[in-house]
């Protein structure tokens, strides 16, 4: 445990922000788990719709540093590919 004033202060800050990302990067894999699910039950409206829903979702991680940027396309690429898949 940090002695110091300012290193207590930096441990309950990067404490803070480390429960804020774990939300963040939950909140992500949330919606990649939900548009997934969709395409496991062969429901492709369900699956579009959630598509939509998870793409800001996933963009913003890379805004806030949480994912990088090609992280993000690969998983938004993968999804999309997924859902391509079945309607042929």
């Amino acid at each position: 445990m940090a002695n110091i004033k300012s290193a207590i202060k930096r441990a309950r800050q990067t404490e803070k922000r480390r429960m804020h990302n774990m939300a963040l990067r939950s909140r992500m894999r949330s919606s990649i788990k939900k548009v997934l699910k969709a395409i496991d039950e062969g429901k492709r409206d369900e699956a579009v719709a959630s598509y939509k829903d998870a793409v800001p979702v996933i963009d913003s991680m890379v805004n806030k540093g949480i994912i990088k940027a090609n992280k993000a396309a690969r998983h938004k690429s993968r999804l999309n590919k997924t859902i391509k898949a079945m309607s042929a």
